[in-house]
């Protein structure tokens, strides 16, 4: 049987710091937990500590998810760190994390498709495992340190986002299960409509960009907010029809965790029940490019993924870049 790829171990890692609803009703002398339970299902979220950087939140991830499949960092042959907000513009991030794991056979490199990007990273590692042999046991983790990059006078950006990292081990299987099919997909025309858009070639830090806030997340544009619920039914169907499958097949739907009504509204539209979709949102906020590996590694925890198991990843983030992804679950 060719040989394929597939998920044998997730982690996931959330910093200390619990940030309730009531800590911005407090903070903005308005209700703002209403609006963030009932719309976007966020009761409370994680912020990093002051000293903290990405890598950090990756390590203890990756940790955990080499620990549950059964490696060590030296099995390793490569690390992609999907991440909007890397320890340094330059170098990766990635290269550090094989430094603090001590992965010292590895390659590295990070990958920046916003909050698309943990799907983005295991479409790369399903790929290089198929492509090369020499690529046997891959490490994936999304990574997430956006309070970092938040302006607190902004109060519809600052109370959704938070930090955490989501980790998967991907190896080579010829079991028959893995990674089935995968679309990437960008609407590119909305690049400049949610980002943090100072400190790269276009616009160099100076001082006049900090007094601004210029460095920081900003949403300058709106993106129609139909956006999610038109494309994410859509590129689910283009990775189903390519393995002969149906959205009624699919035992676990794992979304980005922005808006809990664009991911009931993609489920209504594929016909399918709601609780078929591993919701971490309430507990950890909105976690980016952590988001979805996060959540599968939470549904992984609470005994919720079995072998054979049929799942669908959807990733959607600022570009907009949105990536799609069939994997049956087991080695």
């Amino acid at each position: 049987m060719s040989r394929r790829a597939t998920i044998t171990g997730t982690g996931m890692y959330a910093p200390e710091r619990v940030v309730p609803n009531a800590f911005f009703d407090a903070r903005y002398q308005r209700d703002i937990s209403t609006f963030l339970r009932e719309q976007r299902n966020i009761h409370e979220r994680r912020w990093m500590a002051p000293e903290q950087c990405t890598s950090d939140l990756v390590v203890p991830a990756a940790r955990d998810a080499m620990a549950a499949a059964g490696v060590t960092a030296e099995d390793l042959d490569l690390i992609v760190v999907s991440t909007d907000t890397p320890d340094y513009l330059s170098p990766s991030t990635a290269s550090v994390v094989s430094f603090k794991l001590g992965a010292t056979r590895a390659g590295t490199f990070d990958i920046n498709t916003a909050c698309a990007g943990f799907v983005t990273a295991l479409d790369l590692a399903d790929k290089y495992i198929r492509a090369d042999e020499q690529y046997q046991t891959i490490l994936v983790v999304g990574a997430y340190a956006m309070s970092k990059w938040l302006n607190l006078d902004d109060y519809k950006i600052a109370t959704l986002f938070a930090d955490g990292a989501g980790a998967a081990v991907v190896r080579a299987t010829t079991s028959g299960r893995g990674f089935g099919a995968s679309h990437l997909w960008t609407a590119g025309q909305y690049h400049d409509h949610m980002g943090i858009y100072a400190g790269g070639s276009k616009t160099p830090l100076d001082a006049g960009v900090l007094a601004r806030n210029e460095h920081l997340l900003a949403f300058p544009k709106r993106i129609p907010p139909e956006t999610n619920g038109i494309h994410w039914p859509r590129i689910a169907g283009i990775v189903l029809d390519r393995v002969g499958k149906k959205p009624a097949d699919v035992t676990h739907w794992f979304l980005t965790q922005f808006n809990v009504q664009s991911i009931y509204e993609t489920l209504d539209a594929l016909g399918v029940p709601r609780a078929r979709a591993h919701l971490v949102m309430d507990r950890y906020g909105y976690t980016g490019s952590a988001s979805i590996g996060m959540c599968v590694a939470d549904a992984v925890t609470a005994g919720k993924v079995r072998d054979g198991d049929l799942c669908v990843f959807i990733g959607s983030g600022g570009g907009m870049s949105m990536a799609s992804l069939v994997l049956e679950w087991g080695a």
